[in-house]
C-alpha cells in the first residue's frame, strides 16, 4: 500500500489556520481521500490532557520554558506513534494543525532556548514522521494577536497572554525557518481575503504534491 501524505499548517495566533484547515480537509475528502485531522498539542487522550495543562490550567502559570518544551514534545511523541504513523502506513492523509515547527519557533526562537537542544528533542519525538508539505500562514504580529484575543473572548490561553514582542519573534522565526527549508515550507500571505488564501493553498498543494 502506498504511504499517505502528511501536511502540516503553521502560523502565529490569529492567522486563520482553523478556517483554512477546515476548507483544505473538505477539499481532500471531496476528492475521495481518507483524511485524519489532528492538532498540537493534543490529538490523543494523553495529548489533550497535556494541552489543557499547557494552555488553561492556572497551576501551570509558573511553568518553566524547559518544562513547556518537554511537554510539547511528549504530546507530539504520543501523537506520532498512536495516530500519525499508523494513519500514513494505512495510506491515509494526515493534516495537522501545528507540528514540530511550532516548537522550533515558539520554544527555540521566541523563548530563547538552545536551538540545538530543541532540534534534538524534536527529532527524538517525531522520528521519521516529518510533513511532506508545511503551509505557513503569514500575518503581521499585531493583526494576528488582535484577532486571536478577539476570537477567544474572556477565556484566553497562556500563549495569547504573551507580549507583542513575543509574537513578532515568532513570525520572524517562522519566516527564517521557511527560508531554510523552501522545498517543504510554503509561505502563504494570510493578510488577504479568506477565498484568496484558500486559492493559494490549493495552488501550492497541486504544484507540490500532485505533480
Amino acid at each position: 500500500m502506498q504511504r499517505g501524505k502528511f501536511i502540516s499548517f503553521e502560523g502565529s495566533e490569529g492567522c486563520g489556520k482553523s478556517t483554512q484547515i477546515r476548507r483544505f480537509v473538505e477539499m481532500l475528502r471531496g476528492e475521495g481521500r481518507e483524511v485524519v485531522l489532528t492538532r498540537e498539542p493534543g490529538g490523543t487522550v494523553v495529548g489533550e490532557k497535556i494541552r489543557h495543562l499547557l494552555q488553561y490550567d492556572p497551576e501551570a502559570a509558573n511553568l518553566t520554558d524547559e518544562s513547556e518544551l518537554l511537554l510539547f514534545a511528549a504530546s507530539r511523541a504520543q501523537l506520532v506513534r498512536e495516530l500519525i504513523l499508523p494513519a500514513l502506513e494505512a495510506g491515509k492523509w494526515v493534516v495537522a494543525d501545528r507540528f514540530c515547527d511550532s516548537t522550533t519557533v515558539y520554544q527555540g526562537i521566541a523563548r530563547g532556548l538552545d536551538t540545538d537542544s530543541v532540534r534534538r528533542i524534536n527529532a527524538f519525538a517525531v522520528g521519521d514522521a516529518l510533513p511532506d508539505l508545511t503551509l505557513l500562514l503569514d500575518l503581521d504580529a499585531a493583526t494576528g494577536h488582535a484577532r486571536a484575543v478577539h476570537s477567544s473572548g474572556p477565556v484566553g490561553d497562556r500563549m495569547e497572554s504573551q507580549p507583542l514582542a513575543f509574537f513578532e519573534a515568532v513570525r520572524e522565526g517562522y519566516l527564517t525557518l521557511a527560508r531554510s527549508e523552501p522545498e517543504r515550507i510554503a509561505v502563504i500571505d494570510a493578510s488577504v481575503g479568506i477565498d484568496e488564501v484558500s486559492a493559494r493553498i490549493d495552488q501550492v498543494f497541486r504544484e507540490r504534491l500532485k505533480r
